[in-house]
Parts: structure tokens; sequence; C-alpha cells
């Protein structure tokens, strides 16, 4: 290496060492040596190309970022000192070469399995680190990616969903026009009937073709938006598939590793991009004539109406995704300060390890520890509770049908504590809450009402045709979902209060939840099954057969676990006791559903 008492140059060429002494052929630790202190080395980092003393070598088996690197002890190191090398590692790390979007200056070398994410070293280390994430260097989980199922599978979804956002586009565009040319029709009828009129018409007339303008206006402009949304997604998607078919052809196992990790992502975040666009409402037009204005013109304010009708896009977006769940385990929630047996009629989650149901019987509200798999607190209210929603993080508000109120709890450490209360018109059974906003199912009469946290009525759904038993409802930010085990149906309205959807059930549906993918999931009471719907309600079939007696299930995003609530006890013991004051003790039960 170099002469001791002195730093050796990184410029040291390779044919001075080979001259040197055998003083100067003592190796020496390199990272220490540039601290100014001199080591005996130990062993060599091929990869760093340095020499290394004892404790510089096992920390570098063990670093995340050195732990890949390849080691020789002291028999079979070097024994002069090596120039590094432009490559970092033996295999194919020359090809990694894409910066991460985080740190431009880093280059992407692994990937994390938990978050399946692609990440440079300094994401590693402020982000993954080993206690919590399992990272992969790249080069080491590549060599099989050409030509893989994997790469054939993501390559075919690309080229799929790209084909289906052009579809998108044409019956976007078949759709607009129509509404654009039924509005046109009401115009020429209009015309027709102003010829019979007199002055006064023309004021009327003028009112009415603008708000004609209006919507064609707000057609053009949805028209617009669609075909730029699809017309980019288009884009990106085809420009990934060529570059994943021409890596794969170049057999570049790095860059298509990342490239298909990518576009695998883009689909993700993508696919709420088809259900976003569905949710638009376009309506076709027509003229309906007022045939009385001709004898009293001078009282009359309307030319006309415009009568609607909604036009849908059959597209391929609601599709039901193929599940098998499998059983995790399951909860008792009866606990000692029960006085009656439990039914549990609502459930929500605080956090993904925190439950919080209702004990309709018990008049409780009830917080299960998922972890621990046990009831962690009670709180009893006056009268029976039915459903429960999550508002905050640490709030939740609970129906109370027989008081007509909305109760509002909150979490302090490890307790429940009760807040205030709303008044409400009716008896509320069903609750959920979205940004804000609260939807409240009503029975005896059936209805649905949109409210602002202070009790302050938004909307109103009073149809009788279209809610009759209301008693459970979940929502996102495109729908809101009413399980009527009246009308055995799931009813899909939009926050606007108009029917957008429905799905008919043979039994009694009743707690309802959403999954982050749009997934409807049901609980039939009748039928003992849970059943999945897509998010429009066009399709749905049973996943889970023989739960006895589910009322109550939800979703959790963060573990992709579905808890529903059902009863263990037998069919025909449930049977012979129908008629009686007994309900048998139920249990959550934790499925995984991918």
């Amino acid at each position: 290496m170099a002469v001791p008492g002195k730093k050796a140059s990184k410029q040291f060429s390779s044919s001075t060492q080979s001259m040197a002494s055998d003083e100067d052929l003592q190796v020496y630790c390199q990272p220490c040596d540039e601290e100014g202190t001199r080591l005996p080395a130990h062993g060599y980092c091929t990869d760093c190309k340095e020499h290394l003393c004892k404790n510089c070598f096992t920390v570098h088996k063990k670093h995340k970022l050195s732990k890949h690197h390849t080691l020789l002890d002291a028999t079979r190191m070097p024994k002069v000192l090596h120039q590094p090398s432009s490559s970092t590692h033996t295999g194919q790390s020359d090809e990694l070469t894409t910066p991460c979007s985080k740190h431009p200056k880093e280059m992407i070398k692994f990937y994390c399995l938990n978050h399946e994410e692609l990440l440079c070293s300094v994401c590693v280390t402020l982000e993954h680190q080993a206690t919590s994430c399992k990272v992969n260097y790249i080069p080491d989980i590549s060599g099989n990616m050409t030509d893989s199922k994997e790469c054939q599978d993501i390559l075919k979804a690309v080229n799929s969903t790209s084909d289906q956002y052009q579809q998108f586009v044409e019956d976007a565009k078949k759709m607009t026009n129509k509404s654009n040319s039924s509005l046109k029709d009401a115009l020429s009828d209009i015309r027709k009937f102003r010829q019979e009129i007199n002055q006064r018409l023309d004021e009327l007339e003028k009112q009415i073709e603008n708000a004609v303008k209006v919507i064609e206006q707000e057609n053009n402009k949805y028209l617009k938006a669609v075909e730029t949304t699809c017309e980019d997604i288009t884009k990106s998607l085809k420009t990934s598939s060529g570059t994943i078919k021409q890596l794969n052809i170049s057999k570049q196992a790095d860059k298509l590793f990342m490239e298909l990790k990518l576009a695998e992502k883009t689909m993700k975040n993508v696919e709420g991009k088809k259900l976003e666009l569905s949710s638009y409402v376009i309506k076709e037009h027509n003229y309906k004539a007022n045939v009385a204005i001709l004898d009293f013109l001078k009282t009359e304010k309307s030319l006309g109406t415009l009568t609607q009708k909604t036009l849908t896009i059959k597209s391929q977006f609601s599709q039901i995704k193929s599940r098998k769940s499998s059983h995790q385990g399951q909860i008792c929630v009866k606990t000692s300060k029960d006085k009656d047996s439990c039914f549990i009629t609502g459930m929500t989650l605080l956090t993904p390890d925190l439950l919080i149901i209702i004990d309709h019987d018990n008049h409780a509200v009830k917080m299960v520890d998922i972890s621990s798999q046990s009831v962690s607190d009670q709180l009893q209210l006056d009268d029976n509770p039915w459903d429960i929603t999550t508002v905050s993080s640490t709030e939740l508000a609970v129906t109370r049908p027989y008081a007509n109120k909305i109760q509002f709890i909150s979490k302090s450490l490890k307790k429940l504590i009760k807040k205030h209360t709303i008044k409400v018109n009716g008896l509320c059974h069903g609750i959920s809450c979205y940004q804000g906003k609260l939807v409240v199912t009503y029975c005896y009469p059936g209805k649905v009402q949109i409210l602002e946290m202070n009790g302050t009525i938004l909307t109103t759904i009073d149809d009788k045709n279209i809610f009759k038993d209301p008693e459970n409802v979940t929502c996102n930010k495109r729908s809101i979902y009413v399980s009527d085990c009246g009308m055995k149906s799931i009813t899909r309205i939009n926050w606007q209060g108009d029917v957008v959807g429905s799905y008919s059930c043979t039994g009694e549906p009743r707690g309802i939840s959403l999954s982050d993918d749009g997934t409807v999931f049901v609980c039939d009471w009748k039928k003992n099954v849970i059943e999945e719907m897509s998010e429009d309600c066009s399709t749905g079939k049973v996943v889970l057969q023989n739960v006895i007696f589910p009322y109550a299930v939800c979703w959790s995003e963060e573990t992709k676990k579905l808890l529903l609530l059902q009863n263990t006890v037998l069919q025909q013991d449930w049977q012979e006791c129908e008629c009686k004051t007994w309900h048998p003790e139920p249990t959550v039960r934790l499925l995984t559903v991918p």
C-alpha cells in the first residue's frame, strides 16, 4: 500500500504498487486510513474496491447498503491497493442508472417488498429500515424477470387498460353527441311552438336557449375532460408498453424490473380514474311544450321544461375481482359488564388495531383490541344504540334511534368518552361519514339524509319507491350505498341525492362496507352469506357462505382484512329460540380478502 506513516494517494498506480518493497506491500484499512488511523486490513470488498479492518469488515456485512457486497477474508484478499472501477457490482449493476424521484443524485438500486417501492440508498436509510421493511438489492432478484409470467401479465394488463380508455373516449363521444343532438331537437320544437305566439314568447325563448347553452357547455366541458384524461393515460400506458417490450427484447433485466414495477404502480393509480369518469352524469333532454301558454301567455313565466334521462357509458370498468378469503381468527365480544346477551348491530375501525362495535341490547359501545383479541373498554349509553361511524382518528358518531339523536364519542388514551349529541328528525339507524358530511338512514318511514356535523340537513331522499327499510349505509368520494332489507336491495346514490345504480338481493341485506378499490361487501342476514358487488352495483357474487347470521361488516384498508360479525351457534339452535328474547353470543371474525 503506502509507506507507514504516510497516507496513500488515491491516484497511486498499480504499476507503482507492484514495485513496492515488502514493507510497502503491507495493506491497511482504507476507510480508517482516510481518517488518519492506520489499522491492518482484515479483508477486502470487491464492490467498494477497498481493504477493510476487522471492525469495518464486520460492519460492512451488517449494513443495509453493503450487506449484498462480496467480501474476501485475509487469506483471499489482494495484497496490493486496487483502483476503484466504474462498476459497483459484479452483476448487472452498471445498468442501474435511473435516478430516484426523491433524491435525483442517487440511483435506484433497491426494491421494498412491503411498500412495493423502488428505492435509492437514501430512501432505504431514511424511510425503509430493516426493522420494518424487507428491502432487496435489485440485481439479486431481477435475474428471472426477462420473459417472465409477471412481465407478460403486466404487459397484457397495460395494453388492456389502454384499450379500455380508448373505448371510453368513443363511448363518451357517442353519448355526448346524443345529448347535444337531443338539445338541438328540443330547440327545434321550441322554435316551432314560438311561431304561434307573440312578442312575449321571444323573452321566454331566450331564457330557455340560455339554459340549453349552459348544458351544452357542461357537456362539452365533460367530453374535453374525458378526452384529455383518457388520451394522457393512454399515451402514458403505450409509452410504458413500448419500453417494457424493448427492455424485454434487449434482456435488460434491471431496467425491465423497474419499468414493470412503475407500470404496475401506474396501473393502480389510473384504476381510480375509471370509476371517477364513470360517475359523471350526462343527461338526454327533450322539450315538452306548454300548450296552455297560448291562452295564458301573459300570466305564464315558463316556455316549457327540459326533461332529462341519464345516459350511461357501458364500459368494462366495473369488474368483480376474483377473491379467496382465508380465516385469521375470531374475537368474542361478551364482557362481564353485560347484563343481556350481546346483539352487535354496527362496527367501525378507529385504527387498524382498534375496532369499535355497537352492542344494541347491552346499551354499550365496546372497543376491541384486535392485536390482543379482547374488549379493552366499554362505554354505557342511556338507551339502545344502533350503528357507528369513524369521524376522525379519535372521534366517532353513534345513532340512537329511540332518542332521535346522534351521539358523538371520542377516544382518549384507552377510554371511550361521551361528547355532545345532535337531534335528528326520525328513527335513525345506519350512519356513515365522509369528509365532514354524515349520511344517515331512517326507518318508519324509510329515508336517507346527508347532514353537516352540526345536524344541518343538506339533502333528504324520502321516496317510498326507493327506500322502505334502509338499515345500513356506507360511502366514498363518488357514491353512497344503502342496504335496504325491506326493498331487498343495495341502492347507490350520488351526493346530489340521485339514484345512479342498484343491486337486487334475494335475502335481507344488513351490514355494508366499502373496500379501498370500490368493492362493496354486504351481510345477508337471511341467506347467511357475505356478498360483494362492483362499485356501480352492476354485478355481484357470494364470496363467503355458511356465516351464521352476519349482521355487521368492516373493511380495513391498512391490513386488507375484512372483519365481520357472526353468531357462533348452529342455525337450528337459533331457529328453536327465535321467538324468545335471546340472542346467541356473537364473535368478530377476521378474514384476509385480497
